[in-house]
């Protein structure tokens, strides 16, 4: 007779829960610059909208009229070639910067960094410390608690919802958006955006946190092919901080065989993303510095050097080189050619802009009507000439024509004004007499139309197009 034996299950789970992560406050040196760059990305964020500027924001990318306004700068879609450039700019601003100085832009002006930064202090301001918090997470929920929490999501939502609404404010004029926003008036794609920028402000500050760089965020995934041993990174130096232990003040380490790390841990608990700067670079390390202002105020308490953790490289570390020899090693062809790229581009970027011709001009010839033969001989072919004015202030231009011996606009055309950044169609007929069409012969033959603007002389544009001769 078989015997049937039980089999017990269990349920294995393949995924690790979450730890949430409990920054520290911290104070010092690095914090004091992190909040500076807080403080300058925000009030150019939520100030510029708000920025008179000839009528209107100083930063408005009108979609509806296809123009965007930058100061007294007034692009179209014809100027999507700045737009490209600004992207090669930042990009190569990244590798340069990442070369030299590791992940600068995470630690100090990500906007992910940024918001995590204010939502942070949020937090502190209401739930209070780091073993504060613990141990309201794990408290039952009492009215000392609901109030908490909800007061600390309140000032969230807030802050995420104006985010939101400031966001939407460089695509809609702020005010115009703000006389909405009490008869909660707003067309579907305003309340779209201002809700989807909230939510995301919200949930990305206020919930992933660092989640959102370490497994979001594609940056950490591909630095380290832009990090070198020559690259300023946030250091721990073992040699100087091993073994560790706690220890007296006073106490002897050569006698204890100690290093000056006395393993209190303050480096993990103020860290965002949860990690011990001491097992060595991690791509998790968002270098926001938090860790060396940590360090550095218990190496003052212990009556030892700072720089424990510092800003240091590979090589300085291993081989024990002081600042200054870390710092000469910077200019190497890495950083050469990262550099020189970027200055020539950003060269050309400017000098395209100056060289920009505030005038657009297109030139179609009408197909509608063909080339005809009109009055005394003559030959006449009908154009449509787009004007667009790209500036802010009303512009008289007078058109012309050449290419052709007697070739002429009939009638002469008087000066055409353009008010601010219009844009408009004027429709011109080119006329050849015969006996320059029979020397010229049948078929297409190349013209320039030339616009010169009245009121700036130093303003010309001359644009290419063809006069038809008929057989």
């Amino acid at each position: 007779m078989n015997r049937v034996i039980p089999i017990e299950s269990a349920t294995v789970s393949l995924y690790a829960k979450q730890k949430k992560i409990y920054p520290r406050s911290v104070q010092g040196w690095f914090a004091r610059w992190r909040w500076g760059l807080v403080w300058l990305t925000q009030i150019l964020f939520y100030g510029l909208p708000w920025l008179p500027w000839n009528g209107r924001p100083a930063v408005l990318f009108d979609l509806a009229a296809r123009r965007f306004y930058i100061f007294d700068l007034v692009l179209y879609p014809q100027d999507f070639i700045y737009l490209t450039g600004l992207l090669v700019l930042a990009a190569y601003g990244l590798f340069f910067f990442t070369a030299v100085g590791g992940r600068l832009w995470c630690g100090y002006a990500c906007p992910q960094t940024v918001y995590t930064e204010i939502f942070l202090w949020v937090e502190h301001r209401i739930e209070g410390e780091r073993g504060a918090r613990m141990r309201l997470d794990k408290s039952p929920w009492t009215f000392d608690k609901v109030w908490r929490k909800a007061a600390k999501h309140a000032v969230w939502l807030a802050i995420a919802g104006w985010t939101g609404f400031t966001f939407v404010g460089y695509f809609t004029p702020i005010r115009t958006l703000w006389a909405e926003a009490f008869t909660l008036s707003f067309g579907p794609w305003e309340w779209f955006w201002v809700n989807f920028y909230s939510l995301a402000t919200y949930g990305n500050a206020g919930w992933l946190r660092e989640q959102v760089c370490k497994y979001m965020c594609p940056y950490a995934r591909f630095q380290s092919a832009m990090f070198d041993r020559d690259t300023l990174i946030v250091s721990y130096d073992a040699r100087r901080g091993d073994p560790r232990g706690p220890r007296a003040r006073s106490a002897d380490l050569k006698g204890a065989n100690l290093g000056h790390c006395i393993d209190c841990g303050l480096c993990v608990h103020v860290c965002p993303v949860g990690i011990d700067i001491r097992n060595g670079l991690q791509y998790e390390c968002i270098a926001c510095t938090a860790c060396i202002d940590a360090c550095d105020g218990v190496m003052d308490k212990m009556k030892y050097p700072r720089g424990l953790i510092r800003y240091a490289t590979e090589n300085g570390v291993d081989q024990g080189l002081t600042r200054q020899q870390m710092f000469r090693r910077i200019l190497r062809p890495r950083v050469l050619i990262y550099g020189g790229v970027l200055l020539l581009i950003s060269a050309a970027f400017l000098a395209s802009l100056s060289w920009r011709q505030p005038l657009k001009v297109d030139v179609v010839r009408d197909r509608a009507s063909l080339a005809r033969l009109v009055d005394e001989g003559r030959i006449e072919n009908v154009y449509r000439v787009q004007l667009m004015n790209a500036t802010e202030h009303a512009q008289r231009y007078r058109i012309g024509v050449q290419g052709l011996p007697g070739i002429a606009l009939v009638p002469a055309p008087e000066a055409i004004e353009l008010a601010p950044a219009q844009a408009r169609w004027v429709v011109l007929a080119a006329r050849v007499p015969p006996e320059s069409a029979r020397s010229a012969g049948p078929g297409a033959h190349p013209i320039q139309f030339q616009i010169d603007s009245l009121d700036r002389p130093a303003m010309s544009v001359s644009e290419k197009s063809t006069f038809i001769v008929p057989r």
